[in-house]
């Protein structure tokens, strides 16, 4: 199957990670639907997310909590919306996506183009949340 999700996972693509353990993997949208928009993923490559055994799956969801505090915390909004399309990437991946209204997690949306530097502030504002939450 391997996605570019699993490249990145190998480290054969650089991202801007947030959070990792032996399992799973949080890292920034690089097509961003707003600044702070992270992505977490199983490393086990699953295509479908219903396809992950239960307690991976449960698992997933408890590193999702962890890092959309982190995410909360540091980017300012009302709410991080969470998202599971499934359609762009074939591997399973949870959004994380900072809000102030229900249109801001709307997918049919044009992404950002962050500059590096909107991406370098927003890594490192979550990752010093994510440390102060974990």
């Amino acid at each position: 199957m391997s996605s570019v999700f699993s490249k990145i996972v190998l480290g054969e693509i650089p991202c801007y990670k947030i959070a990792e353990d032996e399992n799973f993997l949080a890292f920034l949208d690089i097509m961003p639907l707003a600044i702070g928009h992270t992505l977490v993923i199983p490393k086990k490559e699953f295509d479908y997310i219903f396809d992950i055994n239960s307690d991976e799956y449960a698992n997933l969801w408890k590193f999702a909590q962890r890092v959309a505090k982190a995410v909360g915390a540091a980017i300012p909004c009302k709410r991080v919306g969470v998202a599971v399309i499934g359609l762009e990437v074939p591997h399973a991946h949870i959004h994380l996506v900072p809000i102030n209204k229900v249109g801001d997690i709307n997918f049919e949306r044009s992404k950002l183009s962050p500059t590096r530097e909107e991406m370098i502030s927003a890594h490192e504002s979550i990752l010093k949340a994510y440390v102060l939450i974990s």
